[in-house]
């Protein structure tokens, strides 16, 4: 028989995995272009103007003030769209979806292989996804 794990070995193990993962050249890219954003006067700028547009934005909201909820949202598109301008964002922007896709990969590949086990374990057809009790259930038994 197997060896049966705890949630506690498996707590553990998760531990493991992810100081693997904050260990890779992903996440290492990730943290490098994070550090040069924040040291980058311009990108700080942009940020906090940003910031304060979206507050007086939230206030206009609460007050009703559409005309003036319009103005500020166009100066927020264009903020947005002069810092997503802005290599050094776009080089963050692209760290950060290796991190999620990398992220994403583990999970789907946990996901995965739990199914397969499971298929496995009971004598099931992994290619069609089936367990051994839905194989046997659904076997058709010559009659007597």
């Amino acid at each position: 028989m197997e060896k049966m794990y705890t949630k506690h070995d498996i707590i553990e193990k998760s531990r493991e995995l992810a100081h693997m993962v904050a260990n890779t050249e992903q996440v290492e890219l990730f943290k490098q272009t994070e550090a040069h954003i924040n040291e980058n006067k311009k990108v700080r700028e942009k940020i906090a103007s940003l910031k304060s547009l979206q507050k007086q934005a939230v206030n206009f909201q609460e007050y009703d003030k559409e005309r003036a909820l319009g103005i500020i949202e166009k100066k927020i598109e264009q903020i947005e769209n002069e810092i997503d301008e802005i290599p050094l964002v776009q080089e963050f922007k692209q760290s950060q979806n290796d991190v999620n896709d990398l992220l994403q990969l583990i999970a789907n590949t946990i996901s995965n292989r739990v199914t397969d086990e499971i298929i496995e374990s009971t004598g099931g057809d992994v290619l069609k996804g089936q367990t051994g009790s839905y194989v046997q259930s659904t076997q058709h038994k010559p009659l007597s």
